[in-house]
């Protein structure tokens, strides 16, 4: 049986991930995971739903010796890497933190690929490698120029894998650069699988807070500038279900699979909504009318950031299921609404 390595899969993508692994496949996974920002809940729900197929180490990956032990003591196929700090507000103010948790240890784990001979990595990217685009939609060969220490941090990571492979024809990886993901599981059986969703202790993502308004966990939200240079003022982004997210890693790896080839691709729905149109389009839909209040510009934030997703709709077989901004916002508000997204 084959063993995917996954790097941070008790967090929100990870885990998300890692179930379209485990429900479409025949992987086994084993997650490494220091906890710092991943639930241990979201380990649970999985080991209880896909049983003896996943299984968990507590493991910072500055810690290189216990990496390296993981290495030697299973025979890894592939590295799903999801692992880093992602806050942009947090990487303007502590840059360093964002160098070392996202540049080096992506450094030090590509490191053992080449000395295990691991030939498939999937990277965990985003959209802000890209920093304030001159043209949207954003294609892949567009410049990088990153305008805050998170996209930098990513966007040197590329580089290394990029270089890597250069220097390594066994070697072969793709860089998936993320668009704004949002929603919660939403398969077939969604009510008996609720148990995955937008788990975060201190949300900074617009649909998580708005939806935490809308149940009542905040008393209000703030939108951070309304003077940009946009239809109405206010930041747009394109946003990704989830669940179509979580796809693009398997069918990123089946690529790597047939072609043997390194790849970057987009992740988003070539769609682009405004944070006043999500939040009230998020009121809408749970009947609630929230408190919103204006605020200053955030540091590092883009106006306006939307996928072209051709390529990835054209080399690979990834298709969006859930191209609807609505059932997005739906899936988080019930979500959140639920008894799973409590915090204990």
């Amino acid at each position: 049986m084959k063993n995917i390595l996954f790097t941070g899969a008790c967090g929100y993508i990870g885990s998300h991930t890692a179930y379209s692994f485990l429900k479409h496949t025949d992987y086994d996974i084993i997650v490494i995971d220091n906890l710092s920002s991943g639930f241990v809940e979201n380990i649970d729900f999985l080991q209880s739903t896909f049983k003896d197929r996943i299984s968990f180490i507590k493991i910072d990956l500055s810690d290189s010796k216990s990496l390296e032990n993981v290495f030697m003591e299973s025979e890894i196929y592939a590295i799903v890497h999801f692992a880093a700090s992602i806050v942009v507000s947090e990487s303007v103010s502590n840059p360093l933190l964002y160098y070392s948790n996202n540049t080096k240890n992506t450094l030090d784990l590509i490191k053992l690929c080449t000395k295990f001979e691991i030939k498939n990595f999937i990277f965990s990217s985003t959209a802000a490698v890209y920093g304030e685009p001159e043209n949207n939609p954003i294609s892949e060969d567009s410049p990088l120029l990153p305008i805050n220490p998170y996209g930098a941090s990513k966007m040197m990571s590329e580089m290394i894998l990029r270089d890597t492979a250069s220097a390594n024809q066994n070697f072969n990886y793709i860089a998936l650069r993320y668009f704004n993901v949002a929603g919660a599981l939403n398969d077939n059986d969604y009510q008996k699988n609720r148990g995955l969703g937008q788990r975060n202790k201190n949300a900074t993502h617009l649909i998580k807070i708005a939806c935490e308004c809308a149940v009542g966990k905040r008393d209000g939200m703030q939108i951070f500038g309304d003077d940009y240079e946009t239809k109405d003022g206010t930041c747009i982004r394109d946003y990704i279900h989830i669940d179509d997210l979580a796809m693009a890693h398997l069918r990123a790896l089946e690529f790597l699979e047939g072609e043997k080839r390194s790849e970057v691709f987009n992740v988003g729905y070539n769609n682009g909504y405004s944070v006043k149109e999500i939040i009230s389009r998020l009121k809408e839909i749970s009947k609630v009318d929230f408190k919103v209040e204006i605020a200053k510009r955030r540091e590092g934030d883009p106006a306006n950031l939307v996928s072209n997703n051709t390529k990835i709709l054209n080399l690979t077989s990834w298709k969006a299921m859930h191209n609807d901004i609505d059932l997005i916002l739906k899936s988080a508000y019930l979500w959140e609404k639920s008894p799973m997204s409590l915090i204990k």
